[in-house]
């Protein structure tokens, strides 16, 4: 029996899948998250593989993983891993693409949705008896700028356009067929500079990688070139925005509002005790719950499993 380490947030997340795995040589442990931890869990539970969540690990995994074990994220972003490291101990490193682009991208929709109509707002309010109506805005008709067009921002893209009426326009370094994004996701322009992609926008939803490049790619310069009456969503990465500046955007007016399921430090913690998101009204916030659902845990825990599944066949030569 082949035992895999998985992060517990991850485990407990699709438990029947990791349990059913026995009946395919797996047995799946729930372990720590935590990286001196679970590096414990490994050496004592006699770990070959591991399956973790989107902490941060930087040294002690990759010590107590065994030569050709392998690292497989349950989901895409893989900032988390230091793939050098991974390589020089011989592990091998993996993620699960495409398995939560329609969560995420349902999920930017709904932050969307949730500030526009003050849905948050007016859902406390009637909780603590006091009855006040909100006036919000429609959807239909705006415009959406989506920052980065793979596959979750043309999910996001097709979702506003074909279900919402929105008008969109992408933003990319990439050389896309114009005709084919309008024709797939409804994106009616592509523009490979920021401050034309946002010039009328009304949304400015992120979609972007967490990549030294984008480190603090909405920063005070970027947010000067967003109208004043738009929202930022962003169900990307913490680390692509620069939350103090983002901040000063907000209390200032120079942005309308933003929506955030993502954070520089998770649990959030303010990057400057005095420019605290939460304090805003103009802001909603979720604990990254983007890809949490349902579906897309199951998926990406056969995702992962197979991926481990695979890397063991093909170091066998079996495959």
């Amino acid at each position: 029996m082949i035992r895999i380490a998985v992060t517990e947030l991850e485990y407990y997340k699709a438990e029947a899948i990791f349990k059913a795995a026995v009946s395919d040589g797996f047995e799946c442990l729930p372990a720590p998250a935590e990286e001196s931890k679970l590096a414990s869990f490994i050496r004592n539970e006699n770990v070959l593989h591991v399956i973790i969540g989107v902490n941060k690990y930087t040294g002690e995994l990759y010590n107590a993983l065994p030569r050709g074990g392998v690292i497989a994220r349950f989901g895409v972003g893989h900032d988390g891993v230091d793939k050098v490291k991974a390589s020089e101990k011989g592990l091998l490193c993996t993620n699960t693409p495409g398995v939560l682009d329609m969560s995420v991208a349902e999920c930017a929709i709904g932050l969307m949705l949730t500030i526009a109509r003050h849905f948050f707002t007016c859902i406390m309010d009637n909780k603590n008896g006091i009855w006040k109506n909100q006036l919000g805005m429609e959807l239909s008709g705006k415009k959406l700028a989506i920052i980065g067009c793979g596959a979750i921002g043309k999910k996001t893209a097709a979702i506003a356009a074909f279900g919402f009426g929105m008008k969109v326009i992408g933003f990319d370094v990439a050389d896309f067929n114009l005709s084919e994004l309008h024709k797939k996701y409804g994106i009616s322009h592509i523009k490979n500079a920021f401050a034309d992609a946002v010039s009328e926008a009304d949304f400015v939803s992120m979609h972007i990688p967490d990549i030294p490049e984008t480190k603090d790619f909405i920063n005070t310069e970027r947010l000067a070139q967003i109208p004043s009456k738009a929202i930022l969503i962003n169900t990307a990465r913490g680390n692509i925005v620069d939350e103090n500046a983002l901040y000063d955007a907000l209390v200032s007016g120079k942005l309308a509002g933003a929506a955030l399921d993502v954070f520089k430090d998770e649990p959030y913690v303010p990057q400057s005790p005095c420019k605290d998101l939460r304090t805003l009204s103009n802001v909603i916030m979720t604990p990254h719950i983007s890809s949490s659902t349902a579906e897309a845990c199951e998926r990406m825990a056969k995702a992962a499993l197979e991926n481990i599944r695979m890397a063991i066949e093909a170091r066998l030569g079996t495959s």
